[in-house]
């Protein structure tokens, strides 16, 4: 795949997220996809790995201001533009709210598969972790997390059926899926604070 340049530094895109979100929350879950998307992009796109990180920083940059599920990633794409980024950026992370705006684009490439699978799924480990005594991901299996996933009342904001999307996109079980997240995230466990 061709080289792909954002048109941001990686400082520039923190500091657009920052501009746009004040939540500590919100902030650390654009690092952890971040984290994630870098994580896949070492695999499966090597040539564009801070491409992806910023896909994944970038994600929900509108969504603290903004928080309406069809205009989601529209007013990012504005953003975006105002602030110098080529389109490429907001059109990839237009893709991952395309199952609530029909109107966006759908998921094509690896990179908008693997945001699109990570993002609710992130957001689900994240509080079956601190549920843990421990408040670590390091000590989670795809068993507990299956447990949780099957409790829709439990972090009922997390959509079952996106995660399953997600899963199918990228021609996994979802069992498959939940490894892969719960590995990927302990592999960046030292790097991010996200996780702990």
């Amino acid at each position: 795949m061709a080289k792909l340049e954002s048109g941001l530094t990686r400082e520039q895109a923190f500091d657009l997220l920052k501009k746009y979100n004040k939540d500590d929350y919100h902030i650390l879950h654009a690092e952890q996809l971040e984290g994630l998307m870098r994580h896949y992009a070492q695999t499966y796109d090597p040539e564009n790995v801070d491409f992806w990180g910023q896909v994944g920083l970038l994600h929900d940059l509108d969504w603290e201001e903004w928080p309406d599920e069809k205009a989601h990633t529209v007013k990012t794409a504005e953003l975006l533009a105002e602030a110098g980024a080529d389109p490429q950026l907001a059109h990839s992370i237009q893709t991952h709210n395309s199952d609530l705006n029909t109107d966006l684009p759908k998921p094509e490439l690896k990179m908008e598969k693997v945001l699109f699978a990570c993002d609710e799924l992130s957001g689900l480990i994240n509080a079956c972790v601190n549920m843990r005594p421990s408040h670590s991901v390091m000590d989670f299996s795809v068993k507990s997390l299956k447990k949780k996933f099957k409790t829709k009342s439990f972090a009922a904001g997390c959509d079952r059926d996106n995660i399953a999307e997600g899963a199918e996109l990228n021609g996994m079980t979802l069992d498959e899926l939940f490894a892969s997240v719960i590995d990927a995230e302990k592999a960046l466990v030292p790097t991010c604070e996200a996780f702990e």
